[in-house]
């Protein structure tokens, strides 16, 4: 199918995905992203063979999951989550990736490269598919959404650095001197960001929110451009880029706009989940490497072992670690949300096929597992919190979670 054909059958699944996923959530509330990276799986080549992969398209899947990044990075509100609880989040992020390292090693049969993209892919969290369930459970204000929200965060950072310290394919101090002189230009645009804006800027962003001149809008997607022209240059990763990106862009928001900093997001909410973050999830189904998965047995069996990492690896240091106040329901319910994970997994191992450092089926495996614990993860920590006396199941809930 030539590309307007297939950009056509995209956006057509972006629709039928809601849709499908609004139906279902009367039953049982699925997670958006499920639907669209089935239907993409449906229609790709290994089942209807209606979908294809093509260079104009993957261009418009690579900049999806770099707004899904940017929006991350967006999220995070370090004052909300500094002091012990981030100490927390990062002493238990950095035990998930030694015993990452230490279990994919002997997986790997002692393959550097593969310990590398394994290790780190098990070490992430998918603190967008969480956020949106925490928002409108009634969680994401109090104690326990603060807690969730830091460890996420890291969990979402901290891959993303040891993206580009191990998987680069530079060496280990090369990669160390470039990421510094990386955060260090980013640690200037923080200190720019957190001046004062002249009025004027204020100004010009209020009267152009509903204009064609869109000045914030823009404005945002030159900052979104420059951070991924900065990592690219560097020879980066361009996610961290976008992450940067999102930080600093929550910055320059509420220090020259608060007023219409909320308004602005949605517009670019709307720009990205209306468009350019389903066609990431689809164009994974399509790319999904079924065949794979099925042929032989052993990318099966890896599946379920996978998942079981995903809770021992970066769930057993989030129990460990959590705030002593929390009580075990929430623990266990921290750990759940902590060990979804999905995005990161696709570019890591994305990268580890690029690099051969990993073969087809154990990249299916992965994303499998990754898609299986957005499927089941998020929703056993909302049954576990509200059945312990947690917030009340919320009537819409199942829209908190079509919205990923």
């Amino acid at each position: 199918m030539s590309h307007p054909g297939m950009l056509i059958l995209i956006m057509a699944i972006a629709v039928l995905a809601p849709l499908l996923a609004y139906g279902v959530s009367r039953w049982i509330p699925v997670p958006l992203v499920i639907f669209e990276i089935l239907l993409g799986i449906l229609v790709g080549p290994d089942v209807l063979g209606w979908a294809q992969q093509e260079e104009f398209i993957d261009v418009l899947s690579d900049l999806g999951l770099t707004m899904l990044i940017f929006l991350a990075g967006y999220e995070i509100d370090f004052a909300a989550v500094r002091g012990d609880t981030l100490n927390r989040s990062i002493r238990a992020w950095m035990i998930s990736l030694l015993a990452g390292l230490g279990i994919a090693y002997l997986l790997s049969g002692m393959d550097l490269d593969k310990t590398f993209v394994i290790g780190t892919a098990l070490t992430s969290t998918a603190l967008g598919t969480v956020l949106p369930i925490l928002r409108d459970s009634g969680d994401l204000r109090g104690r326990f959404g603060t807690v969730v929200l830091a460890f996420g965060a890291v969990g979402e950072f901290g891959p993303i650095i040891a993206m580009a310290l191990l998987l680069s394919g530079r060496s280990p101090g090369k990669s160390t001197a470039v990421l510094i002189a990386f955060a260090l230009i980013t640690a200037g645009a923080v200190w720019w960001a957190l001046r004062p804006r002249r009025p004027w800027f204020a100004g010009l962003v209020e009267k152009t929110l509903h204009s064609s001149g869109q000045f914030a809008v823009r404005f945002v997607m030159l900052l979104l451009a420059c951070m991924l022209a900065l990592a690219y240059t560097f020879g980066l990763d361009t996610l961290l880029g976008a992450f940067a990106a999102g930080l600093i862009t929550r910055l320059v928001l509420l220090g020259a706009a608060e007023g219409s900093s909320e308004e602005v997001l949605g517009k670019i909410e709307a720009m990205g989940f209306g468009f350019l973050v389903p066609i990431f999830f689809i164009v994974t189904g399509v790319e999904f490497d079924l065949a794979a998965l099925l042929d032989g047995g052993r990318p099966l069996v890896l599946l379920p072992v996978f998942l079981v990492l995903f809770l021992v690896v970066r769930g057993g240091p989030l129990y460990l670690f959590a705030p002593r106040d929390l009580q075990r329901h929430d623990r266990l319910a921290l750990v759940l949300y902590g060990s979804t994970c999905l995005p990161l997994v696709v570019a890591i191992t994305t990268i580890g096929l690029d690099n051969k450092s990993i073969d087809s089926g154990e990249a299916a495996a992965m994303v499998g597992a990754a898609m299986v614990s957005v499927l089941v993860f998020p929703l056993t920590g909302l049954r576990l919190r509200a059945g312990k006396g947690g917030p009340a199941r919320p009537s819409r809930v199942g829209e908190s979670l079509e919205s990923w």
